[in-house]
């Protein structure tokens, strides 16, 4: 697939499944000819999203798709405590500060998440063929 062409919105979640501050959702991604995750969080009653991979080494930022400090107010990395805005994706402490998160295009509409996918970092395959809306 070529990045001119377009791809489909792909169905997150149900909106209510984001909790402010709560656990995220997770989905598999491709980036180049690798894999990766990509994560989608609720903060301040937005949706954003992001490639789940901290500045710092690269490394998936979640442990069991918790990404939110206990206070919820920033997202963590599970394992070096590097933290970032959930609204910016900016590295505000820790090892990669000034770092930033890659931002994903996020759209809430009809009770439901989508992530408009766009440069670089694609669904995978299976991810594609999943249902495009709630059933």
């Amino acid at each position: 697939m070529s990045d001119t062409c377009p791809v489909a919105p792909v169905y997150v979640c149900a909106s209510d499944a984001l909790v402010e501050g709560g656990l995220g959702v997770k989905l598999p991604a491709a980036e180049g000819a690798g894999r990766t995750t990509v994560f989608f969080v609720r903060y301040r009653g937005l949706v954003y999203g992001y490639v789940n991979r901290c500045a710092h080494q690269g490394v998936e930022l979640d442990w069991e798709n918790s990404f939110f400090t206990r206070a919820g107010d920033l997202l963590m990395c599970a394992r070096h405590g590097a933290t970032y805005q959930p609204d910016t994706g900016l590295c505000v402490g820790g090892p990669c500060r000034n770092g930033r998160l890659a931002p994903l295009q996020v759209q809430e509409r009809d009770g439901a998440v989508y992530w408009l996918p766009g440069g670089k970092v694609r669904p995978l395959d299976e991810a594609a063929e999943a249902p495009t809306g709630p059933a």
